[in-house]
């Protein structure tokens, strides 16, 4: 089962602007339309995009041309992030999408957002890395991050081109673009489980209730017949006697 919707801007792996596209339910649901990245394509949001189509795409360039001048303050830029780490180079904890657009933004002045920063690792050790970094969802830019005990083993790091440590990267996967999709249909899925799960119950007792109105309901109208029947009874006794 798919969902379809109206592209406002460029995602990953889906298409461009105004574009139509299927997608599962859960990744509209919680992630492209509450972030304001699509609309659900019915006959009316499709009206209203075509009627608004010129108004969005001026709109869009606009932000695209503002991020590509800062694209150009931070094209190539090398960022040092000072973290602690042990004689073989591990970090005592790690750099995080958030710490690279803090590091980009502190260093070139530039604004930059952490899901701007399309990163599918958290970094665990010292180290050179490129990272892609999307001011707008059509302009990436690539930065490299490099990740040192000090100032001075960054400086040589970046003249050398390579860690200081000889022992391969460790990195700790997180949720990302890719499988973001994925996960948020599981987690629909969950919801929706549960909301049967509850509605089910719901129909359990009200059946059960429905049953035991039905009962007293047959209770009261056999006692009223047995009533009547008595009622009857004497009536043709006192009949009979007279």
């Amino acid at each position: 089962m798919s969902t379809q919707v109206i592209l406002l801007e460029r995602v990953d792996n889906l298409g461009n602007m105004g574009e139509i596209v299927s997608v599962k339910p859960g990744y509209a649901r919680n992630y492209l339309l509450p972030q304001k990245k699509a609309l659900r394509a019915n006959k009316a949001n499709v009206a209203y995009f075509e009627a608004q189509k010129a108004s969005l795409e001026a709109e869009n360039a606009k932000r695209r041309d503002a991020a590509a001048k800062d694209a150009k303050k931070i094209a190539d830029l090398n960022v040092a992030i000072i973290r602690q780490a042990s004689e073989g180079g591990q970090l005592y904890g790690s750099v995080t999408a958030r710490d690279i657009a803090d590091a980009i933004q502190s260093t070139a002045k530039v604004t930059v957002e952490k899901a701007a920063v399309k990163l599918n690792t958290s970094f665990k050790t010292i180290g050179l890395f490129p990272v892609v970094v999307a001011l707008h969802p059509e302009v990436p830019v690539d930065v490299t991050i490099n990740i040192a005990r000090s100032e001075e083993e960054a400086a040589i790091q970046q003249e050398t081109g390579r860690a200081v440590t000889e022992e391969a990267p460790v990195v700790e996967e997180e949720t990302t673009d890719t499988n973001l999709e994925a996960a948020l249909e599981d987690t629909a899925l969950e919801a929706e489980k549960a909301k049967a799960e509850a509605e089910a119950e719901e129909a359990a007792a009200a059946e059960v209730k429905a049953a035991e109105k039905a009962e007293k309901k047959a209770a009261k109208a056999a006692a009223k017949a047995e009533d009547e029947a008595d009622a009857e009874a004497e009536e043709a006794s006192e009949e009979a006697a007279e």
